[in-house]
Protein backbone atom coordinates (compact mmCIF):
# COMPACT_ATOMS: atom_id res chain seq x y z
CA UNK A 1 0.00 0.00 0.00
CA UNK A 2 2.92 2.32 0.66
CA UNK A 3 3.97 2.26 -3.00
CA UNK A 4 0.44 3.12 -4.13
CA UNK A 5 0.22 5.97 -1.64
CA UNK A 6 3.53 7.38 -2.84
CA UNK A 7 2.40 7.14 -6.45
CA UNK A 8 -0.93 8.86 -5.74
CA UNK A 9 0.79 11.57 -3.68
CA UNK A 10 2.81 12.49 -6.78
CA UNK A 11 -0.34 13.21 -8.78
CA UNK A 12 -2.28 16.47 -8.88
CA UNK A 13 -5.43 16.82 -6.78
CA UNK A 14 -7.97 16.38 -9.61
CA UNK A 15 -6.16 13.26 -10.84
CA UNK A 16 -6.18 11.77 -7.32
CA UNK A 17 -9.92 12.36 -7.10
CA UNK A 18 -10.38 10.73 -10.49
CA UNK A 19 -8.29 7.66 -9.63
CA UNK A 20 -9.96 7.10 -6.25
CA UNK A 21 -13.41 7.62 -7.75
CA UNK A 22 -12.66 5.27 -10.65
CA UNK A 23 -11.50 2.48 -8.32
CA UNK A 24 -14.62 2.76 -6.16
CA UNK A 25 -16.89 2.96 -9.22
CA UNK A 26 -15.33 0.00 -11.02
CA UNK A 27 -15.48 -2.24 -7.95
CA UNK A 28 -19.27 -2.19 -8.01
CA UNK A 29 -19.87 -1.82 -11.73
CA UNK A 30 -17.22 -4.20 -13.10
CA UNK A 31 -16.23 -6.48 -10.17
CA UNK A 32 -12.77 -4.86 -9.95
CA UNK A 33 -13.03 -5.24 -6.17
CA UNK A 34 -11.49 -8.71 -6.52
CA UNK A 35 -8.21 -6.96 -7.43
CA UNK A 36 -8.28 -3.77 -5.33
CA UNK A 37 -11.19 -3.32 -2.89
CA UNK A 38 -12.92 0.06 -3.03
CA UNK A 39 -12.42 0.48 0.71
CA UNK A 40 -8.65 0.51 0.07
CA UNK A 41 -9.10 3.40 -2.36
CA UNK A 42 -11.29 5.25 0.17
CA UNK A 43 -8.73 4.78 2.97
CA UNK A 44 -5.89 5.91 0.69
CA UNK A 45 -7.89 9.02 -0.22
CA UNK A 46 -8.24 9.77 3.48
CA UNK A 47 -4.52 9.27 4.09
CA UNK A 48 -3.68 11.70 1.27
CA UNK A 49 -6.17 14.21 2.70
CA UNK A 50 -4.36 13.98 6.04
CA UNK A 51 -1.08 14.70 4.25
CA UNK A 52 -2.58 17.80 2.62
CA UNK A 53 -2.55 16.51 -0.97
CA UNK A 54 -6.34 16.63 -1.34
CA UNK A 55 -9.39 17.93 0.52
CA UNK A 56 -11.03 15.43 2.86
CA UNK A 57 -14.56 16.61 2.09
CA UNK A 58 -14.03 16.49 -1.66
CA UNK A 59 -12.48 13.03 -1.62
CA UNK A 60 -15.28 11.78 0.68
CA UNK A 61 -17.88 13.23 -1.71
CA UNK A 62 -16.12 11.59 -4.67
CA UNK A 63 -16.10 8.21 -2.89
CA UNK A 64 -19.80 8.44 -1.99
CA UNK A 65 -20.92 9.53 -5.48
CA UNK A 66 -18.72 6.92 -7.18
CA UNK A 67 -20.15 4.22 -4.91
CA UNK A 68 -23.75 5.19 -5.70
CA UNK A 69 -23.11 5.43 -9.46
CA UNK A 70 -21.10 2.19 -9.53
CA UNK A 71 -23.85 0.33 -7.70
CA UNK A 72 -26.46 1.75 -10.09
CA UNK A 73 -24.50 0.53 -13.10
CA UNK A 74 -24.06 -2.88 -11.45
CA UNK A 75 -27.81 -3.01 -10.82
CA UNK A 76 -28.59 -2.22 -14.46
CA UNK A 77 -26.15 -4.88 -15.65
CA UNK A 78 -27.84 -7.49 -13.46
CA UNK A 79 -31.31 -6.28 -14.48
CA UNK A 80 -30.47 -6.42 -18.18
CA UNK A 81 -28.37 -9.60 -18.43
CA UNK A 82 -29.93 -11.63 -15.62
CA UNK A 83 -28.35 -14.89 -14.41
CA UNK A 84 -25.97 -14.97 -17.39
CA UNK A 85 -23.48 -12.67 -15.65
CA UNK A 86 -23.05 -15.22 -12.83
CA UNK A 87 -21.13 -17.40 -15.28
CA UNK A 88 -18.40 -14.87 -16.08
CA UNK A 89 -14.86 -15.88 -15.24
CA UNK A 90 -14.27 -13.73 -12.09
CA UNK A 91 -17.36 -15.26 -10.46
CA UNK A 92 -17.04 -18.92 -11.40
CA UNK A 93 -14.88 -19.74 -8.38
CA UNK A 94 -17.26 -18.04 -5.95
CA UNK A 95 -20.51 -19.92 -6.50
CA UNK A 96 -20.91 -20.72 -2.79
CA UNK A 97 -20.54 -17.08 -1.78
CA UNK A 98 -22.84 -15.99 -4.60
CA UNK A 99 -25.44 -18.38 -3.24
CA UNK A 100 -25.03 -16.83 0.21
CA UNK A 101 -25.47 -13.34 -1.28
CA UNK A 102 -28.61 -14.37 -3.16
CA UNK A 103 -30.00 -15.91 0.02
CA UNK A 104 -29.24 -12.68 1.84
CA UNK A 105 -31.27 -10.71 -0.72
CA UNK A 106 -34.19 -13.15 -0.46
CA UNK A 107 -34.25 -12.94 3.35
CA UNK A 108 -33.42 -9.26 3.96
CA UNK A 109 -34.48 -7.60 0.72
CA UNK A 110 -33.14 -4.09 0.17
CA UNK A 111 -31.49 -4.14 3.62
CA UNK A 112 -29.03 -6.63 2.12
CA UNK A 113 -27.88 -3.88 -0.22
CA UNK A 114 -27.08 -1.65 2.77
CA UNK A 115 -25.31 -4.30 4.86
CA UNK A 116 -23.60 -5.84 1.84
CA UNK A 117 -21.78 -2.53 1.30
CA UNK A 118 -19.56 -3.34 4.31
CA UNK A 119 -18.36 -6.77 3.09
CA UNK A 120 -15.87 -6.71 0.18
CA UNK A 121 -17.27 -9.62 -1.85
CA UNK A 122 -20.92 -8.72 -1.26
CA UNK A 123 -20.18 -5.07 -2.08
CA UNK A 124 -18.96 -6.09 -5.54
CA UNK A 125 -21.83 -8.44 -6.44
CA UNK A 126 -24.86 -7.25 -4.46
CA UNK A 127 -25.93 -4.50 -6.94
CA UNK A 128 -25.98 -6.96 -9.85
CA UNK A 129 -27.81 -9.56 -7.76
CA UNK A 130 -30.39 -6.94 -6.78
CA UNK A 131 -30.93 -6.23 -10.48
CA UNK A 132 -31.23 -9.94 -11.23
CA UNK A 133 -33.85 -10.32 -8.49
CA UNK A 134 -35.89 -7.45 -10.05
CA UNK A 135 -35.77 -5.37 -6.88
CA UNK A 136 -37.53 -2.03 -7.57
CA UNK A 137 -34.84 0.48 -8.48
CA UNK A 138 -36.13 3.25 -6.21
CA UNK A 139 -35.98 0.94 -3.21
CA UNK A 140 -32.52 -0.23 -4.24
CA UNK A 141 -31.31 3.35 -4.72
CA UNK A 142 -32.48 4.41 -1.24
CA UNK A 143 -30.63 1.66 0.60
CA UNK A 144 -27.69 1.91 -1.78
CA UNK A 145 -27.33 5.63 -1.07
CA UNK A 146 -27.61 5.14 2.70
CA UNK A 147 -24.92 2.46 2.61
CA UNK A 148 -22.67 4.49 0.30
CA UNK A 149 -22.83 7.58 2.53
CA UNK A 150 -22.12 5.61 5.72
CA UNK A 151 -19.37 3.52 4.14
CA UNK A 152 -17.77 6.28 2.07
CA UNK A 153 -17.52 8.88 4.82
CA UNK A 154 -16.52 6.25 7.39
CA UNK A 155 -13.63 4.67 5.48
CA UNK A 156 -12.35 8.00 4.17
CA UNK A 157 -12.40 9.35 7.74
CA UNK A 158 -10.60 6.20 8.91
CA UNK A 159 -7.80 6.89 6.43
CA UNK A 160 -7.68 10.54 7.46
CA UNK A 161 -7.44 9.79 11.19
CA UNK A 162 -4.87 7.05 10.62
CA UNK A 163 -2.79 9.15 8.22
CA UNK A 164 0.06 10.05 10.55
CA UNK A 165 -0.10 6.73 12.35
CA UNK A 166 0.06 4.98 8.98
CA UNK A 167 3.33 6.76 8.17
CA UNK A 168 4.85 5.79 11.53
CA UNK A 169 3.79 2.17 11.21
CA UNK A 170 5.16 2.04 7.68
CA UNK A 171 8.58 3.26 8.88
CA UNK A 172 8.68 0.85 11.83
CA UNK A 173 7.25 -2.16 10.01
CA UNK A 174 10.67 -3.72 9.44
CA UNK A 175 11.60 -3.42 13.11
CA UNK A 176 8.25 -4.85 14.20
CA UNK A 177 8.56 -7.85 11.88
CA UNK A 178 12.12 -8.48 13.06
CA UNK A 179 10.99 -8.31 16.69
CA UNK A 180 8.15 -10.79 16.08
CA UNK A 181 10.51 -13.20 14.32
CA UNK A 182 13.01 -12.92 17.18
CA UNK A 183 10.26 -13.61 19.72
CA UNK A 184 9.14 -16.69 17.79
CA UNK A 185 12.73 -17.98 17.67
CA UNK A 186 13.19 -17.44 21.42
CA UNK A 187 9.94 -19.25 22.23
CA UNK A 188 10.78 -22.13 19.88
CA UNK A 189 14.27 -22.55 21.38
CA UNK A 190 12.84 -22.41 24.92
CA UNK A 191 10.24 -25.08 24.15
CA UNK A 192 12.89 -27.27 22.56
CA UNK A 193 15.22 -26.86 25.58
CA UNK A 194 12.44 -27.72 28.05
CA UNK A 195 11.42 -30.83 26.12
CA UNK A 196 15.02 -31.99 25.83
CA UNK A 197 15.56 -31.48 29.57
CA UNK A 198 12.47 -33.57 30.34
CA UNK A 199 13.61 -36.39 28.04
CA UNK A 200 17.01 -36.47 29.71
CA UNK A 201 15.32 -36.86 33.10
Amino acid sequence: MGAITTWLAGLSGPVVYAVVGALVFCEDALFVGFVLPGETAAVLGGVLANQGHVSYWIVALVVVVAAILGDSVGYEIGHHFGDRILGIRPLRRHQKRLGDAQEMIRERGAAAVFFGRFVAFFRAVMPALAGISRMPYRRFLLFNALGAVTWGIGFTLLGYLAGQAYQKVEKQAGQIVAGVIALIVVVAVSVWAVRRHRREK
